[in-house]
């Protein structure tokens, strides 16, 4: 693992935070999960606008040239075919409830390899399952931004784990469908594609952006609308987002099956690949 801490590359075994920073005592922190190739980061821009953009909802310091250059330093490292990147941004050390000067803000930026979902996945699809709790955004005032506060998406992924599925699916009381706990949903009813709403508890993705803008560029009919579980039963087709995975396409569902079509391979073969690669 390549880890950053402000600026700094060090040793993952012996790199640390005080314990005093805001992630650790309140998980107060902002992140993006990001992909590489080669050395090539995708989505870069859109990525840091949407973090840049949560930093200010939340009055949580954070210099965006920095985060850029430091991230592709750390790109200019990598040697996997594909790599996952996370740039993790803290207020810095408390000494009480009140929020610490500006200057004490905090960077932290980590890579590792990852494997991506090959071909031969993609055709087999994956299973998902109902998370047994509930989709929480604690700053309900505010459009749901990826936060530090992850308990919710992590054992909602727990779940899923104990279940051999890939995937655990937020629901709400009245059966209405919300996003993955990492990816958002889509589901192809006749011709149209249909994702839930982003808002308060459905994070708007990255990958949930360029698959509706690549769905319009193929003319194909659209719709960010409520989803219900029936709705998903009787689906001619689903399947999950994120900048990891780009586009895996769903088989089952709480052991019902998904039917199988070829929206999300289309959608898939079509997808730019906006990178943003380190100069020599």
């Amino acid at each position: 693992m390549i880890v950053n801490i402000d600026g700094r590359f060090v040793a993952a075994e012996t790199a640390a935070l005080p314990v005093n920073d805001g992630s650790v005592l309140f998980g107060d922190t902002l992140f993006e999960t990001m992909k590489a190739r080669g050395r090539s980061i995708r989505y870069l821009a859109d990525h840091l606008d949407r973090i840049e953009l949560s930093c200010r909802f939340l009055q949580m310091p954070f210099d965006r040239n920095k985060a850029e250059e430091t991230l592709l330093a750390t790109a200019k490292r990598l040697e996997t075919p594909a790599s996952r990147l996370r740039l993790t941004v803290s207020r810095g050390t408390f000494s009480s409830l009140a929020f610490p000067p500006a200057q004490e803000g905090r960077q932290i930026i980590t890579a590792s390899p990852y494997l991506e979902p090959d071909e031969a996945g993609r055709r087999q699809r994956v299973s998902c399952v109902f998370a047994p709790n509930r989709r929480v955004n604690p700053l309900s005032h505010l459009p749901q931004m990826k936060r530090g506060n992850y308990a919710d998406c992590l054992y909602a992924a727990a779940h899923a784990r104990s279940r051999g599925a890939r995937e655990a699916l937020f629901i709400t009381d009245d059966q209405r469908l919300l996003e993955g706990a990492t990816s958002n949903l889509f589901i192809v009813t006749g011709k149209t594609l249909v994702t839930p709403p982003a808002g308060e508890l459905v994070l708007g993705g990255i990958m949930r952006r360029q698959v509706l803008k690549t769905a319009r560029a193929l003319d194909m009919s659209t719709e960010e609308r409520d989803i219900t579980v029936e709705e998903l039963y009787d689906a001619d087709e689903a399947f999950l987002t994120n900048a990891l995975i780009d586009v895996l396409p769903i088989a089952s569902a709480e052991g019902r099956t998904i039917a199988r079509g070829a929206m999300a391979e289309t959608i898939l073969s079509a997808l730019g690949d906006d990178t943003t690669r380190p100069t020599s």
